[in-house]
């Protein structure tokens, strides 16, 4: 298995980990607030480290910044909204439900408008982590209880805006810096999230809050902001959008873990048979040959 698919599970996991989190902080803070805070925490420490590194600030093309806001809009604004909302009315392990239906959705977008080859391989590795993640959500006592329509509308938006960011993102994470993308990623949240912001903390009880809950504030910004997207992009990078599609079914597993260890839900044989297939899927994507990313760069550029 290519380091590159190591590299986006992780932040597959992290991002596994913010349906938990997400919903802990949807209780606790406005959504758009929560946004921001995350964003401008992300946004310092990605501003300091890019500037340690280039010494200037991130300047991208031109010609890539409309690809770039738009991953901003669909990936970072839209998906927090969707999420945050989305987990107010809706359990963690409902909304596993809703997220485990990513890889589909990233195969599809990717095929139809990345033109990407779908090889048997991934094809069969698509349908084993489809299949793993709908025995997890479907099947087993409890599974298809009735759930707020509202809410799992909510959660599926953000998977598509989550599937957008990923296919756009693999466009270009192969002519800009895995460190400028994600710094800008989060300059763009903070300049969508501002307004709504300021409406919402003009009105919020800041002393209702706890020093628990602004660390998962902290970790939203530092872990799932700053350090996913710095693996994701590092990943998208050498790996095909259809290829990373597949490797985002560790993130209903990861969400799936954390409910039962932090919410206390239980975990079912058929849970287990389910990650089974997931990293099944996982296995069989690792037996695909390396990209070839030269011509790709150079068919970038040109």
């Amino acid at each position: 298995m290519q380091f590159a698919h190591v590299k986006i599970m992780m932040a597959m996991a992290i991002v596994g980990s913010s349906v938990v989190f997400g919903k802990i902080i949807a209780s606790r803070f406005p959504v758009f607030l929560a946004s921001e805070l995350r964003f401008i925490i992300a946004s310092a420490i990605l501003l300091a480290l890019f500037y340690r590194r280039e010494k200037t600030l991130p300047a991208p093309a031109p010609r890539h910044m409309l690809s770039l806001f738009l991953q901003a809009l669909t990936g970072v604004f839209l998906f927090n909204i969707c999420m945050l909302y989305g987990l107010r009315y809706t359990t963690a392990i409902e909304a596993g439900i809703i997220t485990s239906t990513l890889p589909a959705v990233v195969g599809i977008i990717a095929f139809l408008f990345l033109k990407e080859h779908l090889t048997a391989k991934k094809g069969l590795g698509i349908l084993l982590a489809v299949c793993g993640v709908l025995l997890i959500n479907f099947v087993g006592e409890g599974a298809g209880s009735p759930s707020s329509i509202i809410g799992n509308l909510l959660i599926f938006a953000a998977v598509v805006g989550e599937a957008l960011f990923i296919t756009l993102g693999k466009k270009i994470s192969t002519v800009v810096s895995p460190l400028m993308i994600s710094t800008l990623m989060s300059l763009f949240g903070v300049l969508l999230f501002l307004p709504f912001a300021i409406y919402e903390a003009l009105y919020f009880d800041f002393h209702s809050v706890g020093v628990l809950d602004w660390l998962n504030i902290l970790y939203f910004g530092v872990v799932v902001t700053v350090i996913a997207f710095l693996l994701m992009y590092q990943g998208l990078s050498k790996v095909s959008a259809s290829s990373a599609g597949v490797l985002t079914s560790v993130l209903p597993v990861s969400s799936l873990i954390l409910s039962a260890v932090i919410l206390q839900e239980t975990i079912t044989l058929y849970h287990l048979l389910g990650m089974g297939f997931v990293f099944g899927a996982i296995f069989i994507l690792s037996l695909e040959p390396k990209e070839k990313l030269t011509q790709r760069k150079e068919a970038d550029l040109q």
